[in-house]
């Protein structure tokens, strides 16, 4: 048995067995929260997300030395270059870009539930789901609440992934048994600033609103009182609960690990952040000669690096001097090991390096597929993930339309097409198509020509049909009695 399907039946053994339970719901949710807050899933997504904004380890470093009693001690006097290369907000912008830049297209064969879908799916919600992607590859799951706006109008809500501490029925995690979500608001207390922590307990029958009070949980007294998923109110005024029958939140995952773009890259852009910054560093701290000094005339040897600093002198006794001994750094060796960690960095976080070479030289489309090889990898696993989401989305979607009397389309089929914004060869894109001409419809040709438009293609059928009504007689196609006409004259 899986630890998510113990804990469910666990709580399930709580609402059955009332008072005499060992442990309280509330109980259980502390001590949910407690491991949450210490797993190491949280903390990757708190580190992804601060990677992306470029807030790197980079930042923390400093310069240290060994001080005179042995011990490491922070050296202040040299310096301390923090370059940051976000490699990670570059991965994930093209991933996103790539795959969700586009507008989502819906396929039905139902003209009226199309158009349903359609202002269900318009440009707010297709922002809304490039944001969940991006907080997908950043986190490894994004989450989406459903949820009625005043004006009873279905809306999709994007909630921060460190919020949500799921319980899954399976191990697989595809299937919800209910879900736990952890945040804060600020409120004031007469002229006092106050963070409060308010917890809510999502399962398929109920709601649970709670507020941490000093480590404990008590009710929300500012939650409202019913406990289902969205009310309604009847005519005589009165309000009435309802539940989804499913926990009302839909997951997006970057992988089926729910892995983050950062885990697997983490050390190799650390790496290239480091070694840059030693690198200006030692540009900057003089880093091709040492001092030898004989019989100077001075107290210290910080002395001595104020007078070079200031005078660009220091005074010697009888046959001193100062001499200087060259540090040779091996230029090539940094310079492979950075070109070949930024190598890996693409690779290893399947994105496409736009400085490299191959760039350079106009690639052919086929080129241009081998590049885009591992990030098209990438989006692939990323779309079945998001296919299965929008699936469970419009279940919801459904549901709604059925209780709102809008009608039953549960088993009519859609497609969700993702229309990615690929990168191609203008010049054989062009070539391609004019060798197609008699081989496929015009129509086919244009649409797939890179300068085509949607108002393009709407001109060309204006063009046909004007071109058509001015010769209503003119046979465009081959009819069944000329093919006769044909065969009797032979």
């Amino acid at each position: 048995m899986t630890k998510e399907v113990f804990k469910i039946i666990f709580i399930d053994k709580i609402f059955n067995s009332g008072s005499n339970s060992i442990m309280s719901l509330e109980e259980i949710v502390q001590e949910e929260i407690k491991e949450w807050n210490g797993s190491q899933a949280r903390q990757l997504m708190l580190d992804g997300e601060r990677y992306y904004k470029g807030d790197t380890d980079i930042l923390k470093r400093k310069r240290m030395a060994i001080g005179e009693d042995g011990e490491l001690e922070e050296v202040k006097n040299l310096a301390n270059n923090k370059l940051i290369h976000n490699f990670i907000r570059k991965l994930a912008d093209q991933k996103v870009g790539y795959l969700l830049s586009k507008p989502l297209a819906i396929q039905t064969d139902n003209e009226a539930y199309k158009n349903v879908l359609d202002d269900i799916f318009n440009k707010s919600f297709m922002r809304l789901l490039k944001n969940l992607g991006k907080d997908a590859i950043n986190k490894g799951i994004a989450w989406a609440q459903i949820y009625y706006n005043l004006d009873g109008e279905l809306r999709f809500k994007r909630l921060p992934s460190e919020e949500i501490i799921p319980l899954w029925k399976d191990s697989e995690h595809t299937k919800l048994d209910a879900l736990i979500r952890v945040y804060e608001i600020i409120v004031y207390e007469g002229k006092t600033k106050k963070t409060v922590q308010k917890i809510e307990y999502w399962d398929t029958k109920q709601v649970l609103r709670y507020v941490n009070d000093n480590g404990k949980l008590i009710p929300d007294v500012e939650a409202p009182e019913d406990e289902g998923h969205f009310s309604i109110i009847n005519k005589d005024g009165t309000k009435q609960s309802f539940t989804w029958s499913k926990v009302p939140f839909i997951y997006f995952k970057y992988n089926d690990e729910e892995q983050p773009l950062i885990k697997f890259v983490r050390s190799l852009v650390d790496d290239y952040d480091r070694n840059k910054s030693d690198n200006s560093n030692n540009l900057e701290d003089l880093p091709n000669s040492i001092y030898v000094l004989k019989d100077y005339d001075g107290e210290n040897l910080g002395e001595f690096r104020r007078n070079m600093s200031l005078y660009r002198a220091v005074k010697v006794a009888g046959d001193g001097g100062v001499e200087t001994r060259n540090l040779e750094i091996d230029t090539e060796a940094y310079k492979t090991h950075m070109e070949q960690t930024r190598k890996d960095i693409y690779e290893f976080g399947r994105g496409v390096d736009t400085q490299s070479d191959k760039f350079g030289n106009s690639p052919s489309g086929i080129s241009l597929k081998f590049l885009y090889n591992d990030l098209d990898m990438d989006c692939n696993i990323i779309e079945t993930e998001f296919q299965a989401s929008l699936e469970y989305l419009l279940w919801f979607v459904n549901q709604h339309l059925i209780n709102t009397g809008q009608g039953d389309y549960t088993n009519e089929n859609v497609e969700f097409i993702f229309n990615r914004d690929t990168l191609i060869n203008e010049t054989d894109s062009i070539n391609n198509c004019q060798n197609s001409v008699g081989i496929i419809s015009d129509e086919t040709i244009v649409a797939n020509h890179p300068w085509a438009t949607k108002d393009e293609l709407e001109k060309i059928k204006k063009q046909k049909e004007e071109h058509e009504s001015m010769y209503p007689n003119f046979p465009l196609e081959e009819t069944p009695e000329d093919e006769e006409d044909e065969e009797n004259e032979e």
